[in-house]
């Protein structure tokens, strides 16, 4: 568990890359908002989160039951829980919230930076 990374990851790095190539201002791991966004444009009130699939339970309820130990499930339900209260009071207080999953960024880069940049431009 020490190894796993919770800031800058392959995949955050990758993206962090290019929004800096295109000269996109951005705010890493905002603290002064609930969730400490990956990604921030507190003066635009903009959050992206980028999950990772495993710690944040993408399609949870498909492979739950394959954990080993009730521990896991408690602590990813947990994160799901948390992750939804977050982006629900940020919502709250005006901010437009992204959440891109690990899977997408591996899967195609170029179509999850486009959405990264679409939200960042806009507004």
């Amino acid at each position: 568990m020490s190894k796993i990374r919770s800031k800058d990851t392959g995949i955050e790095k990758e993206i962090f890359r290019d929004l800096k190539k295109r000269k996109i201002y951005f705010q890493k791991y905002y603290k002064k908002v609930v969730g400490n966004p990956d990604i921030a444009l507190p003066k635009k009130k903009i959050a992206v989160f980028i999950d990772g699939d495993f710690w944040h339970g993408y399609q949870f309820a498909k492979w739950k039951k394959r954990l080993p130990k009730k521990y896991w499930v408690q602590k990813i339900e947990g994160n799901i829980r948390r992750d939804r209260r977050n982006r629900t009071k940020l919502k709250k207080e005006g901010w437009k919230v992204l959440r891109v999953w690990g899977h997408e960024v591996k899967n195609n880069p170029s179509q999850a930076l486009n959405r990264i940049k679409k939200i960042l431009r806009d507004k």
